[in-house]
């Protein structure tokens, strides 16, 4: 008889992007990521429903676009929007094999963005204070690096978002990364928890965002 866990994330998940081949890849993270994937989703969507305002709603990514290459990573995805996340700002926790995210994104699909943009530089002192400085930005959400908050000064974050308004494909995700070893991604209502106050944490950004978007 098999019983369900509710661990968090444990090493063979993050193995799983060691697998070779798209169909066997996918069958690793469908087996063992999206069953927790799934659990967590739900938690997080009514705990942070109330202080957006609207019901959240859970989005995991299916990677169904992939016909060769299997992906790096994979992510769950909580936006107002029930019919999908990408064309608006949401919030993403997700794994590559060396950490996990946990993200208030906003990707280079938002057709909004000139306009988030232009209200994050309008107010760059309050956005920049709404960012602990343990926290971290990248600008493309396919790649691993991020650049931790406490190395940008004004001119620096002046810089990012100039870049995120202009360029096409700029993105612009904040938040924080764990690694596949902390206690925290490895006890699922710790990691519950710490996903809740970081998203809580970056709401008055996501707020603005939706309000810019608009």
């Amino acid at each position: 008889m098999t019983t369900t866990t509710t661990t968090g994330f444990s090493p063979k998940d993050f193995e799983v992007f060691h697998i070779p081949g798209l169909e066997e890849r996918m069958s690793g993270i469908i087996e063992h990521i999206r069953p927790k994937f799934q659990r967590i989703g739900e938690q997080l969507a009514a705990d942070i429903s109330p202080a957006v305002g609207n019901e959240m709603y859970l989005h995991i990514a299916k990677h169904a676009r992939r016909t060769v290459n299997p992906p790096n990573d994979t992510w769950l995805a909580l936006c107002a929007s029930k019919r999908g996340y990408k064309a608006h700002p949401h919030f993403q926790l997700g794994l590559f094999d060396d950490h996990l995210f946990v993200w208030l994104a906003l990707i280079y699909e938002v057709p909004g963005k000139r306009n988030i943009a232009a209200s994050f530089l309008n107010d760059l002192d309050e956005f920049i204070a709404q960012i602990p400085e343990q926290y971290v930005v990248s600008v493309d959400h396919m790649k691993k690096e991020a650049t931790r908050a406490s190395e940008l000064d004004t001119d620096g974050w002046e810089k990012l978002l100039t870049r995120f308004r202009d360029v096409g494909k700029a993105e612009l995700l904040i938040g924080q990364h764990l690694k596949p070893n902390d206690p925290i991604v490895q006890d699922e209502q710790l990691l519950i928890e710490f996903a809740a106050r970081t998203y809580h944490q970056l709401m008055p950004l996501y707020k603005k965002a939706c309000l810019a978007y608009a």
